[in-house]
């Protein structure tokens, strides 16, 4: 049996069905947001706190949380939003929608006490449509936190108010950008949109908004009412701080969402966690935080998933979303699967991810189905650095998986072309 650590944000994990209110409250639920806003302690006090807590956006940009909030000029214009991030249409990721349906009210406190701390009033709840089970959920569990008091008008009898409104996606990977996320909101096309200014200065309505991650927001609670320290002490690496909650899928005895101190090593989640490969499987590869990350080999089993570790050697946690690749896995066939994707998730905004992203589809296609040259392979590399001058992250992302399977899987690809077809698909006629 594996290690049994200790949980924060699945606490009141229920095999069958969301925890209550009730249930939220008895394990020290909204025990925060009574101290610090019932209790009238100083937003810069929650600023504070988080920031020293060294939580990092769980999102896949790893930026600090606190650092964000504080980036709200005082002098700024009224309202100020609040906006929680569950798009979540990365092939691979489903740690917020499990969250969603394992404790809503940590996010609902978290999100609460994260508006307060910039003087946010009003928050949007970004979910994709195809979690409409997740949006139906929340629906419903805010109308419970609002008869508790805890959300509406003058929260627990003070002067400070916050509300939260469900806003289901129209579906596009794009709208995860949070630029493009407030263009959405607001009814416009959702092209990213460069900055300065940035959203905490000018965002919804040109006033000034905050984008988190549903992950990041349900850690807020937890962090102030048992402090700093305590949240880095969570981590299993010095530098780290906090626990992930770490999606697992592919070939894997038992793919799914586990919370473990962030940190840990890819080894101990696969070996311990997942129950170890699936039978017959050899680990071949797998890409650590979502389609958007580079695939890490046998060479990379140990190491420790988090921010910094994976830094070091040029990958992304991303969203922790691990997706695992076995002996018998077409690595250029999945890559192939994923750029179909990210081609039809441009939004066209801009030339290099318009035009790069299909021609890089093309090319991967050509070489899968036999139809592939030698000179494919320097033009996929030359265009996994053109797409690095495209408006926003979409198009670098998605060259991401490309560029490291021609870095530690290049014969794989040769073997393709050499032998005018895939040879996985050979062995598998046979």
């Amino acid at each position: 049996m594996p290690f049994k650590y200790p949980l924060v944000l699945f606490q009141n994990r229920k095999p069958d069905r969301v925890a209550t209110l009730d249930e939220y409250r008895e394990s020290g639920g909204y025990e925060a947001l009574e101290k610090f806003i019932g209790g009238g302690i100083s937003p810069k006090e929650v600023i504070r706190l988080v920031t020293e807590s060294g939580l990092l956006g769980r999102g896949g940009a790893g930026f600090p949380a606190g650092m964000k909030w504080a980036a709200v000029p005082d002098s700024s214009p009224f309202p100020r939003y609040l906006v929680a991030n569950s798009d979540e249409m990365e092939p691979g990721t489903f740690k917020d929608r499990m969250l969603l349906h394992v404790d809503p009210h940590c996010v609902i406190e978290g999100m609460a006490l994260a508006a307060y701390s910039f003087s946010g009033s009003k928050a949007f709840f970004f979910v994709r449509p195809s979690y409409e089970s997740s949006a139906a959920i929340l629906e419903r569990e805010l109308e419970n936190a609002r008869k508790a008091g805890f959300l509406g008008n003058r929260i627990l009898g003070t002067d400070f108010s916050f509300d939260i409104v469900v806003h289901r996606s129209g579906g596009r990977y794009i709208c995860g950008e949070a630029s493009a996320l407030l263009n959405a909101i607001m009814g416009k096309r959702p092209n990213p949109v460069k900055p300065p200014p940035y959203p905490t200065e000018k965002g919804l309505w040109e006033k000034p908004t905050v984008v988190n991650n549903v992950e990041t927001l349900a850690n807020v609670p937890h962090i102030l009412r048992n402090g700093p320290e305590w949240f880095k002490s969570l981590s299993a690496t010095e530098h780290g701080a906090g626990t992930k909650i770490y999606g697992i899928s592919g070939r894997v005895s038992r793919p799914g969402a586990v919370e473990l101190p962030i940190g840990t090593r890819l080894s101990e989640i696969i070996d311990l966690h997942c129950g170890g490969m699936a039978s017959g499987s050899k680990f071949k590869a797998c890409l650590p935080g979502g389609a958007s990350t580079r695939f890490l080999t046998p060479e990379h089993y140990d190491i420790p998933m988090d921010f910094e570790d994976l830094k070091k050697i040029g990958n992304r946690l991303g969203t922790a979303a691990i997706m695992v690749f076995d002996q018998n896995t077409c690595l250029l066939g999945a890559t192939l699967n994923l750029m179909e994707f990210f081609a039809r998730e441009s939004c066209g905004w801009c030339t290099p991810c318009r035009e790069g992203l299909p021609y890089m589809r093309d090319l991967l296609w050509r070489i899968e189905n036999g139809e592939g040259k030698e000179e494919f392979i320097p033009n996929l590399r030359m265009l996994c650095k053109q797409v690095w001058n495209s408006y926003c992250a979409l198009a670098p992302g998605a060259a991401e998986p490309v560029i490291s399977l021609l870095d530690f899987f290049e014969d794989e690809v040769r073997q393709h072309i050499s032998e005018k077809g895939c040879p996985f698909h050979a062995k598998a006629d046979h």
